[in-house]
């Protein structure tokens, strides 16, 4: 899926994350979400996922913008 393909819903204001490489949440088009973020090492999750860490002022601007 490309870039394009997805509805951003964060960082799309005024600010340092108008470019790609910040933290970000995006929607596709079937509905579900897709985060950008900082990789954690939290813990070791199942193979074939990814744990990624984003401030909570990004979650609540994806919340917000969602109307949830």
């Amino acid at each position: 899926m490309a870039r394009e393909e997805l509805t951003r819903l964060t960082g799309t204001g005024n600010g340092e994350c108008n470019q790609n490489d910040c933290p970000n949440v995006y929607r596709t088009a079937s509905g579900s979400i897709i985060v950008q973020g900082d990789l954690s090492a939290a813990f070791q999750p199942p193979e074939g996922e990814a744990l990624v860490e984003i401030p909570e002022a990004v979650l609540r601007e994806a919340v917000r913008v969602l109307g949830w």
